[in-house]
């Protein structure tokens, strides 16, 4: 049996490897041409993958595009992370997560690539659903956070409300990360930190 079975393994590696490489390649290519802009043709060029290959690992653009947002979502969240701390009803950590969560510390490419994508969800239902997905998965493990922080079925309007605030001022700061100094968004993100501060503490205070 692993005789039978051991080709399998180093075809799976190349799979994966080809599916990454893809995904780096036209990451690449987006935030520099645009998702509008940049073809199939052209990440195959670039990539070294032939279109035919491509359309079997991806059937549309789109797709190229879930999967980058879901490996950006990936290394962003720590999903294990704060499964881990809520599991643990670790007050610490999952505060610590929340903190790292609304750093708006994404580099300026990544930003970039968002805002193309954003831009993009405006004309492309299918992008739009993207971002739909993304905005509620990140609804849900903020959401989870803050409950386990400030429980309460009184309270769930409140923090509903922080989750949407935090969001809403994530995805400014993305955006005007475009156009200020490091300098001016290091004071703006202090300032976002501090708003956030404020209405979590109004949170905690909030009878349950």
């Amino acid at each position: 049996m692993t005789m039978l079975h051991s080709p399998i393994a180093p075809r799976a590696s190349r799979a994966e490897e080809r599916r990454q490489h893809l995904i780096e390649v036209a990451r690449k290519l987006f935030t520099e041409n645009g998702f509008h802009s940049t073809g199939v043709a052209q990440i195959a060029a670039a990539s070294g993958i032939r279109v035919g290959q491509i359309y079997r690992d991806f059937s549309a653009k789109e797709d190229i595009v879930a999967a980058i947002v879901e490996s950006d979502l990936a290394r962003f969240l720590d999903e294990e992370g704060l499964a881990a701390a809520l599991a643990a009803r670790d007050a610490d950590a999952i505060r610590d997560w929340i903190d790292r969560f609304v750093a708006f510390a994404a580099p300026d490419e990544k930003c970039r690539l968002g805002a193309e994508i954003s831009a993009e969800a405006a004309r492309n239902e299918r992008i739009a659903a993207i971002q739909r997905d993304v905005d509620a998965k990140l609804s849900r493990m903020l959401g989870a956070a803050f409950e386990a922080l400030a429980p309460g079925a009184a309270r769930a309007d409140r923090r509903r409300g922080l989750v949407s605030l935090i969001l809403a001022l994530g995805k400014g700061a993305m955006y005007r990360r475009l156009l200020i100094c490091d300098g001016e968004m290091a004071a703006l993100t202090a300032r976002m930190g501090a708003v956030i501060d404020h209405e979590f503490a109004g949170l905690l205070a909030a009878e349950a």
